[in-house]
């Protein structure tokens, strides 16, 4: 089964994936609600996914060409649309079968301007979706993330460990205030509002949970939860289960950038060839940038 309208205009991109839930796990990790709009972007390094969430808020999956099997882009500028995350992410389940590595096939624009998968590794049947694009209302914030100093002031903490941090400084209710200080090298997190509630990660004290640490001088911001639970609350079970490592870096003006990888591995039994090479785990990146509640004096 095929259909007509794949074949009926020239597309600017024509990519195949094989790890159907690799690409749904990225995509999931920046759905913090259910009703989202995602701004597309291609080029001939690959596709950028953006949400926001009222300009201080925004998330980008970096998907490169090397995570697909075949990837053919024929655009001169650079195509952006836009299409609703959770369709897309919906869309994109249906072709994950449990136990079967699936190669679809995406192609932009159809006919009407639509984005186009269909299954092309079955001889019996064909699963096949048109997903309906926007052109996007705004462009995109630009957040202009800068290094807040000669020395970068970030840390890589254990993607479990992070969650459940933010996870539990829900019940005050209120901002998050965040201090990373180089004596004693540590980061706190503290919740203020109904009532008090502080975590502490010491980076001598347990470096297999704070696995990096750089900071030269004290900073401290505040962020709203909403927000600052964003950029963990969807976290694929994943990564949660082997426990990577998140980068969190605090930027000039105080803006947090938030890092995850998430693996878009091949099925471990193809793609290895006759001298028993496997190729290295494709992994994709995801970056969230959370703008602060305020900003505290140094």
């Amino acid at each position: 089964m095929s259909s007509p309208s794949m074949d009926a205009t020239i597309p600017d991109l024509v990519c195949q994936l094989d790890t159907v839930q690799g690409f749904v796990d990225a995509l999931t990790s920046v759905r913090w609600k259910r009703h989202q709009d995602a701004v597309v972007e291609l080029s001939e390094h690959g596709v950028v996914l953006i949400v926001e969430d009222t300009g201080c808020l925004q998330a980008k999956v970096y998907l490169q060409k090397e995570l697909f099997v075949n990837y053919e882009y024929t655009a001169e500028a650079r195509p952006r649309f836009g299409v609703s995350l959770g369709l897309l992410v919906d869309s994109l389940n249906t072709f994950s079968v449990p136990g079967h590595s699936s190669l679809i096939e995406l192609r932009y624009p159809g006919p009407d301007m639509q984005l186009l998968l269909k299954s092309i590794d079955s001889l019996d049947a064909c699963i096949y979706a048109e997903i309906r694009t926007r052109i996007p209302d705004t462009i995109s914030s630009d957040f202009n993330f800068e290094p807040a100093g000669t020395t970068p002031l970030s840390f890589t903490v254990k993607s479990a460990a992070l969650k459940e941090a933010i996870d539990d400084l829900e019940w005050p209710g209120s901002s998050i205030k965040i201090t990373v200080q180089p004596t004693p090298p540590s980061v706190t997190f503290r919740g203020e509002g109904h009532g008090d509630l502080q975590i502490d990660f010491m980076y001598y004290a347990n470096t297999d949970l704070l696995a990096a640490f750089s900071c030269d001088r004290e900073v401290s911001h505040r962020y709203k939860y909403k927000f600052l639970r964003a950029t963990t609350s969807s976290i694929p079970s994943s990564v949660v289960k082997d426990n990577r490592g998140s980068k969190v870096t605090v930027g000039r003006g105080g803006i947090l950038k938030v890092q995850h990888l998430v693996s878009v591995a091949r099925p471990a039994h193809s793609h290895i060839d006759s001298a028993g090479y496997q190729p290295p785990s494709r992994i994709a990146y995801i970056e969230f940038f959370v703008k602060p509640e305020e900003v505290d004096d140094d």
